[in-house]
């Protein structure tokens, strides 16, 4: 079990680093955090408490030529818990949803962010303990 909650970990901290996009030339970062203050993000984390009440996954979107939207699909282990679909209108484009997290959703989560098309642009990984 703790090689696979240490592969969980360092897909974390890969998927908090921006991701090429497999097209239009679009870098997407994706964090999660417990809030949003200016548009930025507050208390990032990969690890949070079952009390957390609710959390945001932000999502900064570089290098869109044209109006668009991303999806931000949430899963509890492999069950989808919400999608949310989102505009990008410039080519710096900062965006956001959020999940309300009840106490006993523990274990592993991730934010999926998806192109119109349906493509993974980045994904978020983190744990409710």
């Amino acid at each position: 079990m703790r090689g696979i909650i240490c592969g969980f970990t360092l897909l974390g901290v890969l998927a908090a680093s921006a991701l090429a996009a497999p097209q239009k030339g679009l870098k997407v970062t994706a964090s999660i955090c417990e809030g949003i203050e200016e548009r930025e993000p507050v208390d990032k984390g990969e690890s949070f408490t079952a009390q957390v009440g609710k959390l945001y996954c932000h999502t900064l979107v570089e290098g869109a030529e044209d109006s668009t939207a991303v999806t931000h699909i949430w899963y509890h282990g492999e069950k989808e818990m919400a999608k949310v679909t989102l505009p990008v209108r410039s080519s710096h484009w900062r965006t956001w949803s959020s999940k309300r997290i009840i106490p006993q959703w523990t274990g592993w989560w991730r934010v999926d962010v998806l192109s119109e098309e349906g493509d993974t642009l980045a994904s978020a990984y983190f744990v409710i303990k």
